[in-house]
């Protein structure tokens, strides 16, 4: 089961350390180790909530997840996304910005730097509406009650989440952007770039909020059309025609899959930054941490993870929560991404052992409900 699920993962693990040997010797192999690991840790939040939608789609549609999302995912965001970056920034050509890339790799990174505070600031921003969307929601399951039963009640305000969000942008663009720093031997004020970036962030959720949305309704029409027309072939004893139909709403479910996993690999991108400025050791050290993201969130599906452990959504979206504040934070201070990566394992850690303490609860009153009938029983004989 393990090798049939992470067999792909194994294999472009082994290509992409032999070639950074290859590229740059035994240096090369431990920035790409360490970067698998980073996406890895960073994404698993990423794959729990992938994990949640995924199981819905058929076997066919999670294997289409596992090829072509996962070009889409390499190639588009861990490839082409950070020399867009730059490109934007530094007012480049896409090629000029892939050259500067390859062959003057300080001036890349200076680049890189100057355009963190943007990146921060969209990235952060994004994050922050996926998790306040997702607190604010009233939930039949809680995982911290105290909190989330108060905020649910909260929730049900009209587009209190955006308003949040705003507001901790304006105070980040006040309190860490307006730091001027040298460079170039004059004062830059980052507080616009923050403020134009993080609203462009804010942005860009809810057209991906509104096509998910779109998807979604999509999704339920040809669920409801799939039921009817089974009904009507049942009534009728013609074959059912369930295969085209499911296909159409897995299609629409990909999509939305794919732009949902794209949001989420803004922060593995980001951090890889502070580790290597050569974009060749960052493709192959972040694709090898997507694959086994995919391949986690199959198996999280094919092991009925998330049905049997109920929190673990929840700790992923604190997880988000915290990574959002972290990246807001780094506009102005430095954060080891060791702390990032750690943050979101402790998180999605507690709330798994949260659940399986629930479980376990369930399955002591379990059985005590079922002793206590065996001995009516016994005793009504």
């Amino acid at each position: 089961m393990v090798l049939k699920t992470f067999g792909w993962s194994f294999a472009v693990t082994a290509l992409g350390l032999v070639a950074a040997v290859l590229y740059g010797g035994w240096t090369a192999f431990g920035v790409v180790a360490i970067l698998s690991v980073l996406e890895i840790s960073l994404s698993f939040d990423n794959a729990v909530v992938n994990a949640g939608i995924l199981k819905k789609m058929s076997a066919f549609w999670q294997k289409i997840f596992l090829t072509i999302g996962i070009l889409i995912a390499v190639f588009g965001m861990r490839l082409v996304f950070p020399v867009v970056i730059v490109a934007i920034s530094a007012q480049l050509g896409p090629i000029e910005a892939v050259d500067l890339a390859l062959t003057d790799k300080d001036q890349y990174q200076q680049l890189v730097t100057d355009a963190h505070p943007a990146i921060a600031a969209f990235g952060g921003m994004f994050l922050l509406m996926i998790f306040l969307d997702f607190i604010f929601e009233d939930r039949d399951i809680k995982w911290l009650g105290w909190l989330e039963r108060p905020l649910a009640k909260l929730g049900k305000v009209d587009m209190l989440s955006v308003c949040i969000a705003l507001i901790v942008l304006l105070i980040s663009a006040m309190t860490f952007a307006t730091h001027a720093h040298q460079h170039g031997g004059t004062h830059v004020d980052k507080a616009e770039t923050v403020l134009l970036s993080g609203i462009a962030g804010l942005i860009t959720y809810m057209i991906v909020g509104g096509l998910s949305g779109y998807f979604e309704d999509k999704l339920e029409e040809e669920e409801e059309r799939e039921h009817e027309a089974e009904e009507k072939a049942a009534r009728e004893g013609k074959p059912k025609s369930a295969v085209v139909v499911a296909g159409k709403a897995a299609f629409f479910m990909f999509l939305y899959l794919e732009v949902l996993d794209a949001s989420f690999s803004f922060d593995g991108v980001i951090g890889a930054f502070a580790i290597t400025n050569d974009i060749v050791l960052m493709a192959l050290g972040l694709g090898i941490g997507a694959m086994y993201v995919r391949s986690l969130t199959v198996y999280l599906v094919r092991q009925g993870t998330l049905d049997d452990y109920v929190y673990l959504e929840h700790g992923a979206h604190y997880a988000i929560g915290a990574l959002a504040a972290i990246l807001l934070v780094t506009i102005r201070f430095e954060i080891n991404e060791i702390i990032t990566g750690l943050i979101g394992v402790v998180l999605i850690g507690a709330s798994f052992w949260s659940s399986v303490r629930r479980n376990r609860a369930i399955a002591a009153a379990e059985g005590d409900a079922g002793s206590d009938s065996k001995t009516e029983v016994s005793s009504g004989v």
